[in-house]
């Protein structure tokens, strides 16, 4: 039975909603095998996780520091406001403590989460779905070299899933490099120093196919830092084994078709109370210290950790090669953007 479509949706000639039923079925095979090699490779455990948490709590993400959370009062809590999650960075690792997870092992989350003050483009959305995955280490894990075995790790997973991908699409060929390249952001500042740094990325990436740049969110040689990271989460400004500062970072790679730079996960080891300090002063937020969660990291009843976010849309844009994010996600875009994108022959979900 041939389906009937709204007058409103736009789908080309050459597009059939068959089509349509066939992306959602490879969206569902990246999803699914992607988690389950993430869980192998960092011993992780799925657990639930919240889409809201109360505002007042230190537990809701800053992001870069700036991004307004969704929030409204709650009738059965006298008027309590709750936000809507940008990510479960700080949640995670509250959770971590509550449910006593061992050295060595961790947890992951589908997290969903609402960011309005995103700037639409093809590869954002105001709606974002990732893996957000939290793990327990030792604090002699805090090193430059347990960050790279990780990230080496995760980027294991994701090849082993192109492979799968490949296999049941033919056209999808696999163009991951062997290995991840790694490099700090100061570095990749004197490499390219006349370079905007989404152009630094735009050189590195297209260069070595995958790269991990480190050190994101400290002030680089030139006064500024390769891009912005929130003070309490991700250790950005302890000097690591290089001499550079930094325990954290991006995974980049090169998109085939957009013919740029793709960020797939931002993540890092974790603050402990010398870096939360040293970083909130950076940020001129030591007010923060008296929240909830920053309380109790100072006070040391935080176990350390390392975690991150990867995105699952972005992840499915990448091996799916598509070049708007709305083909992978459903999300709201204005009605200039959809017929823009129809008449590219492109179906947004």
């Amino acid at each position: 039975m041939k389906l009937k479509l709204k007058p409103d949706i736009c789908v080309p000639k050459n597009i059939v909603m068959n089509e349509i039923l066939q992306r959602e079925a490879a969206i569902t095979l990246v999803k699914d095998t992607f988690s389950r090699f993430l869980c192998d490779y960092l011993h992780l455990i799925k657990v639930s996780s919240p889409l809201i948490v109360l505002d007042g709590t230190g537990l809701n993400d800053d992001l870069n520091g700036i991004e307004r959370p969704v929030s409204f009062p709650i009738k059965s809590l006298n008027e309590q406001r709750a936000v809507v999650v940008h990510s479960l960075a700080k949640w995670k690792r509250v959770r971590l403590k509550e449910l006593n997870v061992d050295t060595g092992r961790g947890i992951l989350t589908d997290m969903r989460a609402l960011r309005p003050d995103e700037d639409y483009s093809p590869i954002h959305s105001i709606y974002v779905d990732q893996w957000d995955w939290e793990k327990h280490i030792d604090v002699a894990d805090r090193t430059l070299l347990y960050l790279k075995e990780t990230v080496s790790a995760i980027f294991n997973a994701l090849k082993e899933t192109e492979q799968i991908v490949y296999q049941y699409y033919a056209d999808m060929q696999p163009q991951l490099p062997e290995k991840i390249h790694f490099i700090h952001s100061e570095a990749l500042l004197q490499r390219y120093p006349r370079l905007s740094p989404k152009e630094r990325e735009n050189a590195i990436a297209k260069e070595f196919g995958a790269v991990f740049i480190i050190g994101i969110g400290n002030k680089l040689s030139h006064g500024n830092p390769h891009d912005g990271r929130a003070a309490d989460y991700d250790d950005w400004s302890t000097e690591n084994e290089e001499g550079y500062k930094g325990l954290n970072g991006d995974i980049i790679v090169w998109h085939p078709i957009l013919q740029s730079a793709f960020e797939i996960s931002s993540m890092g080891i974790r603050v402990d109370k010398n870096a939360l300090v040293r970083q909130l002063k950076e940020k001129n937020c030591e007010q923060k210290s008296s929240l909830p969660f920053h309380s109790n990291l100072l006070a040391g009843k935080l176990t350390e950790s390392i975690g991150g976010g990867i995105g699952q849309s972005r992840l499915c844009m990448f091996l799916l090669r598509k070049s708007h994010i709305g083909e992978v996600q459903v999300s709201i875009w204005s009605a200039e953007e959809k017929k823009k994108m129809c008449e590219k022959g492109v179906v947004l979900l």
